[in-house]
């Protein structure tokens, strides 16, 4: 039975690892054909460096990503201590509100947003260039994170004990000096966390991107996806 089942964790591993080795090993093959091994070679991460649509889109997916996760880590701890402080029932009303886009599909919410921005532009926002581009892309971003974050943050204070912030009050620490000093240490690793995975989300994201994006700014997943409509070139492995 023992054997069984390690053997049952093998198999799952290898469902999961098998295809990022098999990118892998394409990444370095000297051959354009997946069923020929042409030997080793480099070429193909000259060819994905020497890309200036790639390393553009890698570019915005960075910058957005890097913006959103601190943006939303602020929003987020900020909305969470709000939520926290508040009576359970509008609490429990408003926390449900909020992860809504956690629940909604993400084509639902990429709509949602695009339809939003339209909106804004019948009112003049945006120019005529249009509206969408890396603004557009940023505020997509933080907003599908802020659930993250406040998801993360929330528990840790839920954890946190009162009495501590009351003592440091006691002890001569105004308001802000306890949060600063008591309050935000006990829920660093809940921040900490929601950066993480807001950073994580908006790497990985491609649909409600795909909806908000413009023609200049793109992200790597949105970029990775027009190559997927013609022949797959090797240098899409080597990515």
């Amino acid at each position: 039975m023992k054997k069984l089942r390690k053997a049952y964790i093998a198999l799952i591993m290898a469902f999961l690892y098998a295809p990022i080795v098999l990118l892998i090993l394409y990444s370095f093959n000297d051959s354009k054909s997946r069923a020929n091994w042409g030997g080793f070679t480099l070429r193909w991460y000259k060819e994905l460096f020497s890309d200036a649509a790639i390393m553009s889109a890698l570019s915005t997916t960075l910058s957005v990503g890097l913006l959103a996760a601190v943006f939303s880590t602020l929003l987020g701890t900020v909305g969470a201590i709000a939520l926290y402080q508040m009576k359970r029932l509008p609490r429990k009303t408003l926390l449900s509100i909020v992860n809504l886009p956690m629940l909604n599909s993400e084509v639902v919410t990429g709509v949602s947003l695009m339809l939003l921005f339209v909106m804004a532009q019948s009112f003049g926002i945006g120019g005529e260039s249009g509206i969408f581009g890396w603004p557009t892309l940023l505020i997509a971003h933080i907003t599908f994170n802020l659930p993250y974050v406040i998801l993360n943050v929330m528990p840790k204070l839920k954890q946190t004990d009162s009495s501590l912030r009351d003592a440091a009050m006691d002890l001569g620490c105004t308001p802000l000096q306890a949060f600063f000093k008591v309050t935000l240490h006990e829920i660093a690793p809940g921040i900490v966390s929601g950066a993480i995975m807001a950073f994580t989300m908006s790497l990985d994201d491609f649909v409600i991107s795909y909806f908000v994006s413009g023609l200049d700014f793109v992200t790597l997943p949105v970029e990775i996806y027009s190559y997927t409509k013609k022949p797959l070139h090797p240098k899409i492995y080597a990515l």
